[in-house]
């Protein structure tokens, strides 16, 4: 199995945001992250299955979207620095397009300085349960997110979270997730992610 590869940048001058960015840039072929501490996550590439599952997830989210015009949807590829330093791209998320257009011309090329209003974490073959859960915890949840769904497919389960709230199991694919306040009439059919 593939597992992530976490380098502590002191040896490299820890990199300022302009500079870490760059770094990606030069590294095509590479997904990183950052956490709060300055350790860069070098990321496996996911296989067929969590590709396949993660383009409904978006697929549905965007479709919604495209009908409330509420906001701009993001996939895996997209990278967020957030409040903490941290940089992190979750599977799937969302922002509201007031918070989207605040943001200059440069913070939308780069990584948008801003913690998304919901995301969406899928659990691939490469992922630990427990350090997806901690991602959701200690970084999207602590630095503004709304809402957030940890989708398991190996388990068949979903975990729901919201700010100071206990999270809540879903037991089983035969459910409906729905996006509550935070994105009003959207339903992620877990059925369809089989």
């Amino acid at each position: 199995m593939l597992e992530n590869i976490i380098l502590t940048t002191k040896a490299l001058g820890n990199f300022s945001d302009d500079e870490f960015y760059n770094f990606c840039l030069e590294n095509p072929d590479l997904k990183f992250e950052r956490t709060s501490k300055g350790q860069i996550i070098i990321m496996p590439n996911t296989g067929g299955n969590t590709g396949r599952i993660n383009s409904a997830i978006i697929f549905q989210l965007y479709g919604w979207n495209l009908k409330m015009e509420l906001g701009e949807v993001f996939d895996s590829s997209t990278a967020f620095r957030l409040p903490n330093t941290a940089v992190r791209s979750p599977d799937a998320s969302w922002i509201t397009k007031n918070r989207w257009e605040s943001l200059t011309e440069k913070q939308q090329k780069q990584f948008p300085p801003l913690c998304p209003d919901f995301v969406i974490e899928l659990r691939s073959e490469t992922d630990s349960w427990a350090d997806l859960d901690k991602k959701i915890q200690e970084e999207w949840l602590v630095n503004g997110c709304r809402l957030a769904w940890l989708i398991d497919p190996l388990e068949q389960k979903a975990y729901i979270y919201r700010p100071e709230q206990t999270v809540e199991e879903v037991s089983s694919f035969d459910h409906i997730l729905k996006g509550e306040h935070v994105l009003p009439a959207f339903e992620l059919n877990l059925e369809s992610l089989k």
